[in-house]
């Protein structure tokens, strides 16, 4: 792996930390485990801001911080690149695209009732974003496996991972990446002890403009309880289903069970972190449900978004600065190589699961292998795959 490359002057790494997350902002279809990728493929592969080691030791780390990961890596990367105001860059423009294109597909519908169809332009960008995420796993192992120990913890991870899904329906990756991490500091204290036996366990603000007074009460309740979700949500940003049905469904009866589904629904299809459905629901809530129209909806969602996302800011501009001082503590880099392997390890459940999902039909098996020669030999910038995937599903959909 090559060194990072020589920094350039401070506000040129600023425009390029806003340029670099606005555009990833824009194409991060299929999850943490595709932006993850995205992220690699940007920073690491092409820009070289730091060296794989070190953004996997990021990405090991932010799993354990409440929040969406995945923004969180982006803030993270921000303030690593261009310090403080990096960090409210990349972090405000990893975001606001998926914001930009929620508002619209809310209004939608609100006024028409359904959402819009683009089954056709997200099967083929789905085809593409699994062979983003394999080219990614690929490098990742590269750095993250290197001896029987980081093996072996690999192993046990992906095996526990595999386990859990099937038996579960889901991955518990913080317990992975903690028992992991224990191996590193077992191993750490006892070098000589074989690796296999450490694995005795599973390794798992817009103000309301408005003067309606009810409106701003119940705006200001919303907003405390997305501000809630961001502060204690930790996991997998699935996760956020529970909080939603939980709070919003159940408990202040402020949505329908189908209404949640198609919230949902939208953060899925539409890029970035799964966390902007709050973008959609805060809408839905401040037009429909609080009877607030369109000023309300849009009050609503800029209320939503900047409350579930607010506390990730909050916690990597704390915690940020001790990663360096971690990676140099040897029993801190020995649990931070347990959860590297780890890390690689819950990749490859994740792809295979959405693989399963995706590549149906030969023409999405097709677009799948033609994406992979494009970036593992041809070295093709994701984004132009992505654009091109776009461009077929659109096409396809109109002769279907």
């Amino acid at each position: 792996m090559s060194d990072p490359a020589p920094l350039p002057p401070y506000p040129v790494r600023l425009r390029e930390v806003a340029g670099v997350f606005l555009r990833l902002g824009f194409i991060s279809f299929g999850g943490p485990a595709a932006a993850l990728a995205l992220i690699e493929d940007e920073v690491v592969h092409r820009r070289r801001w730091l060296d794989r080691g070190h953004f996997l030791d990021m990405v090991a780390t932010v799993n354990f911080i409440p929040g969406p990961n995945s923004t969180e890596l982006a803030i993270h990367l921000g303030l690593l690149r261009a310090g403080f105001a990096g960090l409210l860059v990349a972090g405000i423009c990893f975001v606001v695209p998926a914001v930009l294109i929620i508002l619209p597909i809310a209004w939608f519908y609100v006024r028409f009732g359904s959402l819009p169809q683009v089954q056709h332009i997200l099967y083929a960008i789905n085809a593409t974003i699994i062979a983003i995420v394999v080219v990614a796993m690929g490098r990742f192992a590269r750095t993250g496996i290197r001896d029987s120990f980081s093996a072996t913890v690999a192993i046990g991870a992906a095996a526990a991972g595999f386990a859990c899904q099937y038996y579960f329906g889901h991955s518990p990756e913080l317990l992975i990446l903690a028992v992991a991490a224990l191996a590193g500091v077992i191993r750490h204290y006892i070098p000589k002890k074989p690796p296999h036996l450490l694995l005795s366990l599973p390794a798992p603000w817009l103000g309301a403009a408005i003067l309606d007074p009810t409106l701003h009460d119940n705006l200001w309740r919303m907003t405390l309880f997305f501000l809630k979700v961001g502060a204690t949500l930790v996991g997998s940003g699935y996760v956020l289903v529970s909080y939603l049905q939980t709070g919003l469904v159940d408990q202040l009866h402020w949505m329908t069970p189908q209404q949640l589904l198609d919230t949902i629904a939208v953060g899925q299809v539409t890029p970035g972190p799964l966390l902007t459905s709050a973008t959609f629901a805060g809408y839905l809530l401040g037009h429909q449900t609080f009877h607030g129209g369109l000023a309300g909806g849009i009050a609503g969602a800029l209320l939503a978004t900047g409350a579930i996302f607010a506390p990730a800011f909050v916690f990597i501009a704390l915690l940020g600065p001790l990663l360096p001082k971690l990676r140099k503590n040897p029993l801190a880099r020995e649990a931070l190589d347990g959860m590297n392997a780890a890390v690689v390890a819950l990749i490859l459940v994740v792809t295979v699961r959405l693989g399963i999902d995706a590549l149906h039909g030969w023409p999405a098996v097709a677009l799948f292998a033609f994406s992979i020669a494009l970036l593992w030999r041809w070295n093709v910038n994701a984004t132009w795959i992505i654009l091109g995937a776009a461009i077929l599903g659109l096409i396809g959909g109109r002769f279907a």
